[in-house]
């Protein structure tokens, strides 16, 4: 069995359909929306091809227009692109990021899996420590093989505790230092971290064209040119 592991894609459709693998499963991460240009395109591609999605901060704000718990570093381009996002989107397509699950579990060939956007104690919205002590404590009460999660948009893989924890990096919006998308694939048994590339200028075009302040525009350019924030 092969499984394509895809987490934060933030409405980037160019970065998503360029995701060079076959698999027999698709699971995504969370963050399917917000940031990026075609919201609705990334949740329809989503929708007709994963099997397992659990649900980001930035699905339930949009899903409940909720600009609340946006982190001071993201609130300006948090907002103005949720407010965009929840234009276009359709009631069914806000309904649908709306259900999606906080957590998911599952089996495969004898191998446990827990799926979440963050961490165990805040499945929406929280982050590893630096401190990787911490992190068995946080894994304590997680009692499947392998955790799953996304959010930092940073890809990673570590063992912990006898626990495998990935975090595949970002499809749509990268922040680990390079443009291109990243994702991972569990294969045999194995997890492999992957980088890709995709026509980045197309997006920014399409990026310019949205009904955003200039400063956001470039902002979200600059971040898929660099992949840094």
């Amino acid at each position: 069995m092969k499984l394509l592991i895809l987490s934060d894609i933030h409405a980037n459709h160019d970065a998503l359909r360029a995701v060079p693998e076959d698999y027999d499963e698709l699971w995504v991460l969370g963050d399917l929306v917000n940031y990026g240009p075609e919201p609705a395109e990334a949740v329809a591609w989503v929708r007709a091809r994963a099997s397992l999605v659990v649900q980001g901060n930035h699905d339930h704000a949009v899903a409940h227009d909720d600009d609340t718990t946006w982190s001071p570093r993201y609130r300006a381009l948090s907002e103005a692109t949720r407010r965009y996002t929840s234009s276009v989107l359709s009631t069914a397509d806000k309904a649908y990021l709306g259900s999606l699950p906080e957590r998911a579990e599952a089996e495969r060939e004898g191998t446990t899996f827990h799926l979440l956007h963050g961490t165990p104690a805040d499945p929406l919205r929280g982050r590893w420590p630096a401190d990787e002590t911490a992190w068995a404590a946080l894994l304590a009460g997680i009692e499947a093989d392998v955790l799953l999660c996304g959010h930092s948009h940073v890809p990673m893989l570590k063992q912990v505790g006898g626990k495998v924890v990935l975090n595949p990096g970002s499809v749509g919006q990268p922040r680990n230092g390079r443009a291109g998308g990243s994702y991972a694939v569990w294969q045999d048994g194995t997890f492999t971290l992957r980088a890709f590339e995709y026509p980045v200028e197309d997006t920014i075009g399409k990026i310019d064209a949205l009904p955003l302040k200039l400063e956001t525009r470039a902002e979200l350019a600059a971040i898929l040119r660099t992949g840094t924030v």
